[in-house]
């Protein structure tokens, strides 16, 4: 038997959404969620694919997450809004406060979300693509669960807590970069356990804080930040602007609040947008045509452009589907059972 299967972008929207619904989830959330996971897949992001499905049923049977939840708005300022998720997936209330993050954006200049009291499992990157798409230059960073010690440390205290960025380009894709301040998204060290693959020295420490490149050693003592005390510097920020600063959670006190389930992290995001009009009016045209030149200076070097591998991938999977391990669809399919 094959190890693989191809499938539809279409076929791995209507599995994720039958799936979620399977689980209990309500219509209002599998739209976003699943559109995630299919952005994941479509852009070979494994690891942010239908694997991340496991996840939403493990968070789900966890009761910890909120099937029916109702997202609230709120207006705070001329260029403040937050969202309160009500214990929901965070895909849903990104799309509730996206068109008023927008147009907060275009009327003072610049504008921040917060999106407060979320379940988070995905990538930031899909969420600032979409605003990097409607003109804005978007930042985005949320915490997760206390899985990665600070540098110089042993012990678990911040989350993955990625960073993400978008710029938009007139006469192209918009320039997007996502990375987590780890070392590596934990998604991909679970992968690693799920094929019995050795993870490489640097991506984290056994529960004794040696170092480690047993992937299930690695999951039960802690992960490392990239880059050493860089990394770590921009995951302590992570969590004071995505916790602290909007009144949400730390990832020490997600994981509190998990009790052990193994569940999504919960918590909240911070989005800031910023339209390059407000700052530069009728030169607008004129300086993002100069920062063209930042782009052409890195691929004319044939140095590699942040966003571009996803983009070739998008292209290839509109054409010919996507191929996902058959142990994996498997496994997501017993769900359906």
């Amino acid at each position: 038997m094959d190890e693989t299967i191809t499938l539809s972008l279409d076929e791995v929207r209507d599995f994720a959404r039958r799936v979620l619904a399977r689980l209990g989830l309500s219509a209002r959330q599998i739209g976003p969620v699943a559109e995630t996971i299919v952005a994941g897949e479509r852009d070979e992001c494994g690891a942010h694919g239908i694997y991340r499905l496991l996840s939403c049923a493990q968070t789900i049977s966890a009761g910890k997450v909120a099937l029916d939840a109702a997202p609230m708005l709120h207006d705070t300022a001329p260029a403040l809004a937050r969202v309160d998720g009500n214990r929901g997936y965070a895909q849903l209330a990104f799309e509730i406060g996206r068109p008023v993050l927008i147009e907060k954006a275009r009327a003072c200049g610049i504008a921040a979300l917060g999106l407060n009291n979320c379940v988070h499992f995905a990538a930031l990157w899909p969420e600032v693509e979409a605003l990097a798409r409607a003109g804005l230059v978007a930042f985005a960073f949320t915490p997760s669960h206390a899985w990665v010690a600070p540098a110089g440390g042993a012990r678990p205290l911040f989350g993955t807590n990625p960073i993400a960025f978008a710029w938009p380009r007139p006469a192209a894709d918009p320039f997007v970069f996502d990375f987590a301040t780890s070392a590596v998204a934990r998604g991909e060290i679970e992968l690693h356990r799920r094929a019995g693959k050795p993870i490489p020295l640097g991506w984290g420490v056994d529960p004794e804080g040696q170092p480690t490149t047993d992937a299930a050693a690695a999951l039960a003592g802690a992960m490392l930040t990239f880059g050493g005390h860089k990394g770590s510097a921009l995951a302590a920020m992570v969590e004071l602007i995505a916790g602290p600063l909007i009144g949400d959670m730390t990832s020490a006190e997600s994981l509190a609040d998990d009790e052990g389930t193994r569940s999504s992290p919960r918590g909240g995001e911070l989005i800031i947008a910023i339209d390059p009009a407000g700052f530069l009016g009728a030169a607008t045209a004129e300086h993002l045509a100069r920062a063209e030149r930042i782009f052409d200076g890195i691929l004319g070097q044939g140095a590699r452009l942040p966003s571009r591998r996803r983009y070739e991938a998008r292209a290839r999977s509109l054409a010919n589907g996507v191929t996902v391990s058959r142990k994996l669809y498997e496994d997501i399919a017993a769900y359906l059972d």
